[in-house]
């Protein structure tokens, strides 16, 4: 990479709410010269942003066609091409599951997942090539690419990483980063949300969504050497309001839950991540630097910017749910997606072109409303102590190598 801070990227777990960040990164290449080259030195993501951090870094060499490409195949998604939503498929899978339950299991014909993601595979090998990867390490473009996944059986959060001559793994409780070539069974391990989608086999060992062990998703950009993080998170940060004590609530459903557990997973970590460095960022701020000896010694600090949609992307997903295949549909409102908490589950899950390019649209807007913030962060300027939109400071960050 060229001289200067080295800036990388953090693309979290959002299923279809990943078009927000195609968006953002629209934003971006907006920004710079027309034919600039990648401009983070590390790119790391986890289920759906490990799909677009594959992508971008397989078009190092030019950024702006990296994220014209992603535009085109997020615009024109449909849910066939991530998953199959024909009605025979569906009905042998509901009915499949339904004799299982009824008759206590099927021994080795268990259920293992609820939709077949076979079509995102191929999706993925068409549209990446992951030669393409070393090659602009090779030539400067970029030095690492690290995707997330977590392993089942030693239930530990794996970071997968790419990159150049000096990086080294890292070991932490229950997080490692190991250097190996990216493939499409990386992508698909780090989006093999559970439950929905299979799990995929990595060497001897199956790997799933690797939101789900993820407690430091910035540290795999922290130990490749990342000066400045950016963020671009699939979640508004504004909570619903609390319910009184007269108010009559509604139970949970199946669809409500899975939408939790999905926002949760992909999400949180970040936040309890960025809430808890703050915190000893300002304890370091106020330390004489000569104090700071042995492994403290070791601590470095980073810049950070994180870029969240200023809409609740439920409402948006309310708009297109009739996009979805209608077996889709009959699925979901049996798992109780009809109300307010089960539109959660449907904003992940809607890989449809008109919500995906509203979501783009969106992305796009919120990025170039922070323009002097973007550009701040990506021609080495200083950039603000904190951005009004959050509680946390966010511009400092350690974390010992």
């Amino acid at each position: 990479m060229a001289e200067g801070l080295r800036k990388a990227l953090i693309l979290p777990g959002a299923g279809a709410r990943g078009a927000y960040q195609v968006g953002v990164l629209k934003a971006i290449a907006r920004l710079l010269p027309r034919h600039a080259r990648n401009p983070f030195a590390v790119i790391a993501g986890t289920s759906a942003g490990a799909i677009n951090a594959a992508v971008l870094a397989s078009r190092a060499s030019n950024f702006n066609v990296a994220v014209g490409e992603m535009e085109r195949v997020w615009a024109n998604f449909e849910a066939e091409q991530v998953y199959r939503a024909d009605n025979w498929t569906m009905l042998k899978s509901s009915l499949h599951w339904l004799v299982a339950l009824v008759f206590g299991g099927l021994g080795v014909r268990n259920p293992e997942f609820l939709l077949d993601n076979s079509p995102l595979r191929g999706l993925l090998e068409r549209n990446i090539d992951f030669e393409h990867i070393q090659r602009a390490i090779d030539r400067g473009y970029l030095d690492a690419l690290a995707v997330t996944a977590s392993a089942y059986t030693s239930s530990r959060s794996v970071t997968f990483f790419q990159g150049a001559e000096g990086l080294q793994p890292w070991a932490r409780v229950r997080r490692v980063g190991r250097a190996e070539r990216i493939g499409v069974e990386h992508l698909m391990a780090s989006a093999a949300v559970p439950f929905v989608f299979s799990p995929v086999k990595i060497g001897g060992e199956y790997y799933g969504d690797g939101a789900m062990r993820q407690r430091a998703p910035l540290s795999p950009a922290v130990h490749l050497g990342a000066d400045r993080i950016l963020v671009i998170g699939v979640r508004d940060e504004r909570p619903d309001q609390e319910p009184t004590d007269d108010t009559v609530g509604e139970m949970p459903t199946l669809a409500h839950l899975a939408g939790y557990m999905l926002d949760t997973l992909f999400m949180d970590g970040l936040y309890a991540d960025l809430e808890r460095i703050s915190r000893i960022n300002a304890i370091i701020e106020q330390a004489p630097k000569e104090s700071l000896t042995g492994p403290v010694s070791k601590l470095r600090v980073l810049e950070t910017l994180v870029i969240v949609p200023e809409e609740d992307l439920r409402d948006v997903a309310e708009r297109h749910v009739r996009e979805l295949p209608r077996a889709i549909r009959l699925l979901l409102g049996g798992l109780g997606a009809r109300n307010r908490g089960g539109q959660q589950l449907i904003s992940y899950l809607l890989f449809e072109s008109g919500y995906t390019r509203e979501l783009i649209d969106m992305g796009y807007r919120d990025g170039m409303a922070m323009e002097e913030d973007l550009r701040a962060f990506l021609y080495d300027q200083p950039t603000d102590t904190l951005d009004a939109r959050f509680d946390i400071k966010q511009d400092l960050l350690f974390e010992i190598p």
